[in-house]
């Protein structure tokens, strides 16, 4: 102990922060995850069935939502923060802190994500889709037993690659008062000259990365045939 408190001696006297931060961290990830998964997983399907190619082709809408998911897929987190800041208040009553700033991670997270989906979706062979039409199976039992089934691998790759997307998006939402080890390594490690904080926050945001990624992995292996 006392080797680790000559070594990180900022760190030493705060790690009830440490670990509050790391908490708030994974609250945002979880809550931001599982409401842009859902919204992701429902957008990237009506945007693969309403394609030209798709179940039931809908130009007018594919092409709102086309757009509306390319404009905010372009946005910087932090404009999307600062343009979206009412929203975020009318949602939760304050812009401020660790449940508000799911508010934009949400908002940031879903159009990624939704494109992400359509594309591991478009991964399905056309084949197995023909030939459920073929067979008479309605649009909704295609959706379920053919494209996320038989894309369930592919759902599973792009949502490990959204959920290390949306870590770095918590580290980032914390620098601008969102709480989590974005906001220790800022405001504690950064303006206050303390690396020791800085590397901790940063090894403990890459473990969390790093365990995402091996769970992903192996759920990935796990489902593909």
């Amino acid at each position: 102990m006392d080797f680790i408190n000559e070594l990180l001696p900022n760190v030493a006297p705060i790690w009830d922060e440490v670990w509050e931060s790391l908490l708030q961290t994974l609250y945002m990830t979880t809550f931001s995850a599982l409401i842009a998964g859902v919204l992701g997983i429902i957008l990237g399907i009506i945007l693969l069935i309403t394609d030209h190619n798709g179940l039931t082709p809908n130009p007018t809408l594919y092409n709102v939502l086309d757009k509306l998911v390319n404009v905010f897929r372009s946005l910087p987190f932090i404009i999307l923060v600062a343009l979206i800041y009412p929203f975020t208040r009318l949602v939760v009553g304050s812009a401020i802190g660790t449940t508000a700033s799911i508010v934009p991670l949400v908002v940031s997270t879903v159009p990624f994500f939704a494109r992400q989906i359509q594309n591991a979706l478009l991964e399905v062979d056309p084949g197995v889709v023909e030939a459920a039409q073929a067979m008479g199976t309605s649009n909704l039992d295609i959706i379920f037993r053919v494209y996320l089934k038989e894309g369930l691998a592919s759902i599973i790759r792009v949502s490990a690659v959204t959920i290390i997307n949306l870590i770095g998006l918590t580290a980032m939402a914390g620098a601008i008062g969102g709480g989590g080890l974005g906001n220790l390594a800022i405001s504690r490690g950064y303006n206050r000259f303390q690396n020791d904080v800085i590397l901790v926050a940063t090894v403990l945001i890459l473990i969390i990365v790093f365990i995402s990624q091996a769970i992903g992995n192996y759920l990935v292996r796990k489902n593909t045939h």
